[in-house]
């Protein structure tokens, strides 16, 4: 006699997460981490604009620090795996801790200071890999992962919808030095609390006998290579209105207010989605959704070419944000995928492949923009992500057997 089938098991709640004593340690120091970095890119920033005067330099001050996750994510992947994570996420705060200490220094040049800035760029994809894989072995490779993820996402996203403006209102009341050991302190305390907050785990892979060292074991797995494009190409083509918000803004004459209110749509909608799906919907139907959201997120670009007002424009991007609620279902199908031993470098992969192409993006909106105007330059990016994200969910389908998937991604 066959079992009875068994009902679909309920959402687990963001709850169950906090439960886990190692997570809060992990939460912690990630709150920690990006409060650091947010005093850090604003504090340095206006430090080298004091000193230089120029605002070329204060900009390149803030872009260097997503320039380097390419070098960090390609050549220094593999550390994640060889060593101890918490050795590595410990040893990743202490560089970052002392390389900002270091810009605190008076008389230190402008080339210093770019250098130091690049460093903690380099080390931060090993360190957000690192973390990723140890959320895996903190809460198992299940429900409470997805939402372990979603709440570090979670996280990032707010702090940077209120972290600029409290940074600059930090600068108004000590200088950039001094908001800087600011930034030390969160990095030694983001140590601490991992150090102590976490127990040991051997390192996933032996140095001695790793055959296959760096990335190639990694993208061999063609199911690996298709999920890694569904988290970079959509997030390549959502960047581009935000990368364009101030000439968006400026046609639009809704001033600085219109402009803040444009950069903090898309983050606002990204958090509704992620707490909607990760607290009511159970993770049979966070898969089931994922790829149906994936080739919806970016069609509300579309609706640039309509020369839509101001709140029109705040409402399309709140709709796109909210269906980034994809990444829940993708995060347990790639946790699913990769190789235990090569969890650690694939998740680093994972990290610096989105911050760079993220970079990218912005770059290409400009050079759109400059061409067919900031509309067509969104419209477009919607076209084109709406059909790259299609394909992609088409070769998802194709390779999800790999890794049994396929009840939760069709429904059957």
């Amino acid at each position: 006699m066959s079992a009875p089938p068994q009902a679909a098991p309920a959402p687990a709640g963001y709850r169950r997460v906090f439960a886990v004593p190692e997570f809060r340690a992990v939460f912690a120091a990630h709150v920690l981490s990006m409060v650091g970095v947010i005093v850090s890119e604003i504090a340095l920033t206006v430090l080298v604009y004091d000193l230089t005067r120029s605002p070329l330099l204060s900009a390149l001050t803030f872009a260097l620090g997503f320039l380097p996750y390419a070098v960090g994510g390609t050549l220094l992947a593999p550390v994640a795996d060889r060593f101890p994570a918490r050795r590595v996420l410990v040893g990743c705060d202490l560089v970052c801790a002392g390389c900002v200490a270091l810009m605190t220094v008076p008389g230190a040049g402008i080339g210093l200071l770019l250098a130091l800035r690049c460093a903690p760029a380099v080390v931060s994809p090993v360190f957000a890999g690192t973390r990723m894989a140890t959320l895996a072995d903190v809460l198992g490779d299940g429900d409470l992962f997805v939402l372990g993820r979603s709440l570090l996402r979670i996280v990032a996203q707010s702090t940077l919808l209120v972290g600029y403006g409290l940074g600059g209102l930090l600068l108004t009341a000590v200088s950039p030095r001094h908001a800087l050991l600011i930034t030390v302190g969160t990095f030694l305390a983001s140590a601490v609390l991992l150090r102590c907050g976490t127990r040991h785990r051997p390192a996933r892979t032996d140095r001695r006998t790793d055959t296959a060292p760096g990335l190639r074991p990694l993208f061999a797995d063609r199911r690996v290579r298709v999920l890694l494009l569904l988290f970079w190409m959509p997030a390549a083509f959502s960047v581009v209105p935000e990368a364009l918000a101030a000439p968006y803004a400026d046609e639009l004459g809704s001033g600085s207010t219109g402009l803040g209110l444009l950069m903090c749509a898309l983050p606002v909608g990204t958090v509704a989605g992620e707490l909607f799906a990760g607290a009511r919907l159970a993770p049979l139907a966070r898969e089931r959704v994922a790829l149906p959201l994936l080739c919806l997120t970016l069609l509300p670009y579309l609706g640039f070419a309509l020369r839509p007002g101001l709140t029109a424009s705040l409402l399309l991007l709140l709709l796109s944000g909210a269906g980034s609620a994809y990444t829940l279902g993708l995060d347990q199908w790639f946790v699913r995928a990769v190789p235990e031993e090569l969890r650690g470098r694939a998740m680093t992969v994972l990290c610096a492949g989105l911050m760079t192409v993220q970079g990218v993006g912005m770059a290409l909106a400009g050079v759109a923009a400059q061409v067919a105007g900031v509309r067509a330059a969104v419209a477009g990016a919607g076209a084109v992500g709406v059909l790259c994200c299609c394909g992609l969910a088409a070769a998802a389908r194709a390779t999800e057997s790999r890794d049994g998937a396929a009840r939760n991604m069709t429904g059957r």
